[in-house]
Parts: C-alpha cells; sequence; structure tokens
C-alpha cells in the first residue's frame, strides 16, 4: 500500500469510529436498546464505569445486561459526544477520547444534565470497527434545579 493509500485508509477508519460512536449515542438514546449495542461492541469487550459507581461489564453479554439495566432507571435520555480526539495504533486497532454531555429523565422523575468523558478502545474485527474497551468519567451528573455547584453528582442521588 502507498502513503497516500494508507493516509486514507486512516482518514476512512477514523471517520468510521465516528460513526461507530453516533451509533452508540443513537443505541443509547433509544432507551439503551441492548440488541442494537450487540452490533457496537467485541465478544470480550469492556464497559468500564466503576469508579462513577456505575460497575465494571466485561464481555458483550454482561454488557447487554448493564444496558437492560440501566433502562429501567430512566425514562428520557439523549446523549452528545463531541470533540472526538482518534489516534490510529495500527491497522486494526484505534484509541478515542470524547466528551459527553447528556440530558436525561430519570426514572424517579428528576431531570439531570451529566458531563464527562469517555475513553475508549477499538478494534477492527472482519473489516468492521467495534468498542473492545470504554471508560466513563464525570466531572458532574446534576439535578438540574441544584445544578453541580455544592454536589456534582447529586443527580445520581435517589
Amino acid at each position: 500500500m502507498s502513503d497516500l493509500e494508507k493516509r486514507v485508509q486512516a482518514l476512512e477508519d477514523i471517520e468510521a469510529i465516528k460513526q461507530l460512536k453516533a451509533e452508540y449515542a443513537d443505541a443509547c438514546d433509544d432507551m439503551y436498546n441492548p440488541e442494537r449495542m450487540k452490533d457496537l461492541f467485541t465478544d470480550d469487550a469492556v464497559w468500564d464505569g466503576e469508579k462513577e459507581g456505575f460497575g465494571k461489564h466485561e464481555g458483550l453479554d454482561a454488557i447487554c445486561k448493564f444496558m437492560t439495566e440501566v433502562k429501567d432507571g430512566l425514562t428520557f435520555g439523549v446523549h452528545w459526544f463531541l470533540q472526538p480526539r482518534i489516534k490510529m495504533i495500527s491497522e486494526t486497532e484505534a484509541k478515542g477520547e470524547w466528551y459527553l454531555w447528556q440530558t436525561s429523565t430519570m426514572a424517579s422523575g428528576k431531570d439531570i444534565f451529566l458531563a464527562g468523558k469517555e475513553y475508549d478502545t477499538y478494534r477492527k474485527d472482519n473489516g468492521v470497527w467495534k468498542m473492545s474497551y470504554m471508560e466513563l468519567k464525570l466531572f458532574y451528573a446534576a439535578d438540574i434545579k441544584q445544578g453541580w455547584k455544592d454536589d456534582k453528582l447529586n443527580g445520581l442521588a435517589e
């Protein structure tokens, strides 16, 4: 492959990863649809929100089970993934960082703003990019009525 072909392929791979993340956001906004999640993660993927109280879910089945549980705690959610920083590691592996901004209505009726970053690893399986690792780090998850000044995670409290 020529240098130009390699550079074009890298750009196409980065765009495919951006589309993958957009599909993930859409599946989350579709009430964390576990059926749609199956196509977005590798079989051995890890969804890591342990430091934020969401647990660490290892393997595709565990991630889909977690998504089913998440949807029971929400009645509405919209995800925006912004400012992607994607670095190609090899022809079949990449890393990415994304800012997350999310609005949600909890099952309790509380409306929240959530902001953080996601740190991802991607792997190309049979020519298709999938997420193999995702770690969530929150800046805040705040009740809209209270804001985040005094308690950055008050939106997650019951």
